[in-house]
């Protein structure tokens, strides 16, 4: 061998051999738990952990410019978990030729994706926005990785041209929908080969993980040069608002939003994961402005744990917006309380009304009423009066068809010597009160954003609610109110303000749901019928759903309202079987067409009934119970 080759195999070989030493001199970002128990409490779990220090490693995927935005894909370090570096994806974008814009940290829901419509929405607003993709997910024109692109990047299969690189989480697992490891929960403190301690632990939670790699995120919006560090938000919905909380609590973020999340995380079977990552633990370390969007039917964000949220955070500025019957999503003037938020505190160019004060009244021999105060500094569009006797106290998970259909009577309250007041009848005296105020104020300009799921809008108003006035069965009970509102069998009368009572996550479509019929109010008399007058231009078909069972009305069209009269056995199901019964209904929905689906463990693909409206809009009138003949 020549001499100058013996040189450069000592050079490659010394080079291999100084290349390990500084991997290996990369410690792990959390000690390891040798010699000493798993962490009991908050304090415990976040001692030591300093998101600041480490560097961020930062890798650009892909970089393009949309509208005067600036967007990236690009990959970050969340740590080193294990001995392996764990790279987090993300989509961040900010308007082009700005500086000092305030950031925000977006952090999506089990099953969603870190969007580029947020980044784009919020720049188009003056703000630089990191969409995190925890669990792997990116969605943008330009860079795509669906379940299937992550399952590509866990293989390897580099040479599939659907291959994209996306968050490593390396040895350890906090993915979601699907995790890379079958048996991996995100509830789950309990060791596993891919945990990062091997006894039970909350270090082991996903959601631990990825609080992690949210406030990382904080760290690198703060290097950013046309960052202001001093101004950064956070948000997210669904698993994305319990992470908003999981972050709120760093000292950085000086406002959160989180939506459908955040507040109900407390039944875990596991006290050390309630001792260290339930939500009222978080929550008890938040100082920051926040704002809770929990829309009333929310399963996973429940309504009834609002009270006690509040009282639990150490911020004294906080708001709620709570839209009546809507489950786990919501619709524009909602939607746009985030933004509003982010305006006054990072951008001090808003200030939000203050929150209506509500008090449940329970007067002996009277009827309940909700009496409350409205800031009146923005123009008031309307203000509503909510409430539902469907309610238990300490509502777990395993009520979660409670929570998702409540019926919400709607009241128009008046007002009396500057305060407001609405009366609220009620059914029974041995059931609960719920019972809040929405007040609705006019925008001085549309507004427009990326909201649930991502869906854009434009908003015209926006909502503030009270908080929900409770008073438990006991309490009812003991008052010594009246029950004064008795059955009808009159549903709708489709007059006034009938709309209140109804929803649709997509009001610019006119089809309509309600869960009226899961109220003792209008409960179906012995051997009813189901009865509507219906108005339409032209021959359409209508598709009246009663929870999974569909019956699809011919309309003959005119100029003339048609009238219907349904038995039960109308009413069929995926499998085409017929309704049993109409006290186990709980929505009732009108529209053009419905997909049906096989119930659980049934076989087959979901099939449409109905189909494209055509012309205008149809009109209803007397939805009502009848007597069957």
């Amino acid at each position: 061998m020549k001499p100058s080759a013996l040189l450069c195999g000592l050079f490659f070989a010394i080079y291999l051999v100084f290349a390990n030493l500084s991997l290996y001199a990369e410690q792990d970002s959390l000690a390891s738990l040798s010699g000493h128990s798993a962490p009991q409490t908050y304090n415990e779990l976040w001692a030591g952990y300093d998101p600041q220090t480490e560097p961020l490693d930062v890798e650009i995927l892909h970089q393009w410019e949309e509208d005067g935005v600036a967007m990236k894909v690009l990959r970050y370090r969340a740590g080193i978990f294990k001995g392996q570096k764990a790279m987090i994806a993300a989509v961040y974008g900010y308007p082009l030729g700005q500086k000092n814009l305030p950031g925000l940290v977006q952090i999506h829901g089990g099953g969603q994706y870190a969007d580029a419509k947020a980044c784009l929405a919020n720049a188009r607003r003056g703000y630089a926005t990191i969409s995190i993709a925890w669990a792997g997910r990116i969605s943008s024109s330009e860079y795509h990785v669906n379940p299937a692109g992550v399952k590509l990047f866990w293989d390897g299969k580099v040479d599939d041209p659907s291959y994209r690189a996306t968050t490593d989480w390396g040895a350890v697992d906090g993915y979601h929908a699907p995790s890379r490891n079958a048996g991996n929960q995100f509830p789950s403190a309990k060791p596993a080969e891919w945990t990062l301690d091997s006894v039970e632990s909350p270090r082991n939670s996903g959601w631990f993980l990825c609080a992690i790699a949210a406030r990382r995120a904080l760290t690198f919006l703060e290097q950013q040069p046309e960052v202001d560090k001093t101004r950064l938000g956070v948000y997210g919905h669904s698993m994305g608002g319990k992470l908003t909380v999981l972050t709120a609590t760093d000292s950085r973020v000086k406002a959160a939003a989180p939506s459908c999340g955040g507040i109900s995380d407390r039944y875990n079977d596991s006290e050390l994961f309630r001792k260290s990552l339930g939500d009222d633990v978080s929550l008890k370390e938040i100082s920051c402005p926040i704002i809770f969007l929990s829309p009333a039917n929310d399963f996973h964000g429940r309504i009834v744990d609002l009270p006690q949220t509040i009282e639990e955070i150490q911020s004294k500025n906080w708001r709620i917006t709570c839209s009546p019957h809507h489950g786990h999503q919501d619709t524009p003037p909602f939607e746009v309380a985030t933004l509003l938020w982010f305006d006054q505190h990072l951008k001090n160019q808003f200030i939000m009304p203050s929150t209506p004060e509500a008090t449940l009244q329970l007067k002996r021999g009277g009827v309940p009423s909700l009496q409350f105060t409205v800031d009146q500094s923005m123009p008031v569009q309307s203000v509503d009066v909510f409430y539902t006797q469907h309610g238990k106290p300490n509502e777990t998970p395993t009520d979660r068809d409670l929570s998702k259909t409540r019926f919400w009577h709607h009241v128009k309250p008046t007002k009396v010597d500057g305060h407001w007041v609405a009366e609220l009848p009620i059914s029974s005296t041995e059931k609960p009160l719920l019972a809040y105020a929405n007040v609705s104020y006019a925008l001085e300009e549309p507004i427009s954003g990326a909201g649930y799921y991502y869906r854009t809008y434009t908003a015209n108003s926006f909502n503030l609610s009270s908080l929900v006035s409770i008073a438990w069965s006991e309490e009812v009970a003991s008052s010594g109110v009246k029950s004064t509102l008795k059955p009808t069998n009159s549903i709708e009368t489709f007059d006034g303000q009938w709309e209140k009572q109804w929803f649709n996550y997509r009001p610019e479509e006119w089809s309509r749901s309600t869960y009226k019929l899961n109220d003792a109010k209008y409960a179906a008399p012995s051997s009813a019928k189901l009865a509507i007058e219906i108005l339409s231009e032209e021959p359409n078909e209508l598709v009246i759903l009663l929870d999974n069972y569909a019956a699809i009305i011919p309309v003959a069209g005119g100029t003339k309202h048609q009238q219907v009269m349904l038995s039960l056995d109308d009413f069929k199901n995926f499998t085409e079987e017929s309704l049993k019964d109409w006290n186990s209904i709980k929505l009732l929905k009108l529209s053009p067409a419905e997909r049906l689906k096989p119930g659980r463990g049934e076989l087959g693909k979901p099939r449409i009934v109905g189909k494209t409206w055509r012309g205008s809009p149809p009109k209803f009138r007397n939805l009502h119970w009848t007597e069957a003949k």
